[in-house]
Formats: C-alpha cells, structure tokens, sequence
C-alpha cells in the first residue's frame, strides 16, 4: 500500500501542464511599413519633381499662382530647342548602333575566341560600368586632344606646328566618346546570353559544314536578340540623359537638351524655360525606360 501511494504521488500527472503565455502585442498595419519609403521618395524625388513641372507652367512675367503654356510655345518656337532635341536624338540613336555593332563582336570574341586573359576581359567589363563618364572622355583628351598623345607623336614626326586630330570637340568626339563608355552596358547582357547558349547546337551547325559567318547569323543572333534590344534600350535610355560627356568634351558646337538646361538656368537664369526643357527630357527619359523594363522583362536581361 505504501509503495502505491509513493508511486501515485512521484508520477506525473495526466493533466497538461500549460506553457508560457505568449504576449498579446499590437500587429502593425501593413501601410505603416510602406510610410517612411513613401514619405522619403515624396520628399526626396517626388515634390522637386512637382516644383519643376510646376515651374514650366509658370512664366516670369505672370504673377504668382497663375499658370500659362507661354514657356512652352516659346521655348518648342525657339530654334535652339529644335537644334538641342535634334542633335540629342541622332547623338543617342547614333551611339546605341555603334555599342550595338561593337558591343556584339567583342562579346563574341570574349565568349568564343579563347585568348588568354579572357576571362579577366570578362570580369572588367563589371568594373567598367562603375567608372564616372568624365573619366573615359579624360582619356580620350589625353590621346585625342589638342595637346594629347596622337598629336604629339604627329608633330614629334613631322615637324608640323599642330597634329591632325581635333575632332573630340565636334559631335563625332562626342559620339566617339558615348560608344566608348556605353558599349560595356550593351556586351553585359550579351555574355550573359551566350553563357547560356547550348554549345551542342554551334558543334551541330559546325559538322554539317556552316562557316563562322553562318553560324553567327542563323545560330548565334537569333539568340542574342532579346539581350541586344535589353542594352540597346538602356544605352539609348543613359545617352538621352547624358551630360558630362559632351561637358567634358569642349564641345562648343553640340548643344543637348541636358546641355539646353544647364545654359537656361545657369548661364541665362531662364527658369521656366529650363524646366519645360528638363520636362521634355523627363517625358523622353520615362518613355524609353519603360520600352526599356518591357524588353528586359522579355529578354529575362
């Protein structure tokens, strides 16, 4: 008898024990994560956005609160927004074609030519993308300037007074200058692409007798295509919007509308003019990025 009671008093108890209570805290609503976010981007990017607009609607001559689309039809009535939006446009259309050309046959000799050293190639084309744009034109005055390396050797040889080279200060050195910067955005995607094509489908076409050329042609590019529409667009989207390199250059002559801005609001204090400009570039620059994320989406760039 006393063995059993002993054996019910140390025998745990059928009954649960019940844990610790959880605290009942507050849940926080879903909205007040995306607050901070959409307070810092209204603040930040947003409102001076809406100052900018609003801005271009507002001529010096209307009185405060009022709002006209006289800056508008004067500045697209000037001659200079006509030059500026024109030499803008072929610039960035003329630059996207050389990255283009270029960008396609060095990605295919860096992803199909084995070279030594072509996988650092390969990894400084990432490093490339971090330079600033004024670095590369700095360069390219080095080489190409009035007093750089080319005209130097030139004159060393000749005896002449000056070298040959003056173009960086005409539109084609701005042109020059925007594929020499760009065309590393156009051969990322590319090497990406032909990291994934299926090499089985180039020995194929190689054993039934296809060339280089056609393999390239009717194998390669069809494969390729999606990733040159993706940096095609991104180049075309930057070269819009690109100033340091045509500051940079000492191009005189080659008026862009990023340049259009500057000399409004900076060298003429022409405001609404400015921003009706910076509005039309915005329009451009949001238009293309979205032609843009389309192709890259399809692309999987």
């Amino acid at each position: 008898m006393a063995d059993t009671i002993a054996h019910n008093l140390t025998a745990p108890s059928a009954t649960p024990t019940p844990g610790p209570r959880k605290p009942v805290g507050l849940r926080t609503p879903t909205w007040a994560w995306a607050l901070a976010p959409v307070l810092i981007l209204a603040l930040g990017f947003l409102y001076p956005l809406a100052l900018v607009v609003r801005q271009s609607f507002t001529p010096e001559s209307l009185e405060e609160g009022g709002a006209s689309l006289t800056p508008y039809t004067e500045v697209f009535a000037s001659t200079a927004f006509r030059e500026a939006l024109t030499t803008t446009v072929w610039l960035a259309v003329g630059a996207t074609v050389g990255c283009l050309v270029l960008g396609f046959v060095l990605a295919l000799v860096i992803a199909f030519v084995p070279f030594p050293g072509g996988k650092a190639v390969a990894r400084f084309i990432d490093v490339f993308l971090s330079f600033p744009s004024f670095l590369i034109t700095l360069a390219l005055l080095f080489i190409y300037g009035s007093v750089g390396m080319a005209n130097g050797a030139w004159t060393g040889v000749t005896g002449a007074a000056e070298g040959p080279f003056h173009f960086l200060t005409t539109p084609w050195g701005v042109l020059l200058a925007e594929i020499t910067y760009f065309t590393p955005f156009v051969m990322r995607p590319l090497l990406a692409a032909f990291s994934q094509l299926d090499t089985a489908q180039l020995e194929v076409a190689s054993s039934l007798g296809a060339g280089p050329l056609r393999i390239v042609r009717q194998v390669i590019l069809p494969e390729a295509l999606p990733a040159l529409a993706a940096g095609g667009s991104l180049v075309l989207v930057l070269c819009l919007n690109e100033f340091g390199i045509v500051l940079f250059t000492g191009a005189k002559g080659v008026t862009t509308l990023p340049m259009l801005v500057y000399s409004k609001a900076i060298l003429e204090s022409d405001y609404p003019a400015a921003c009706v400009v910076a509005v039309v570039n915005i329009v451009l620059s949001v238009g293309l990025y979205s032609l843009y994320r389309v192709v890259s989406r399809r692309a999987g760039a």
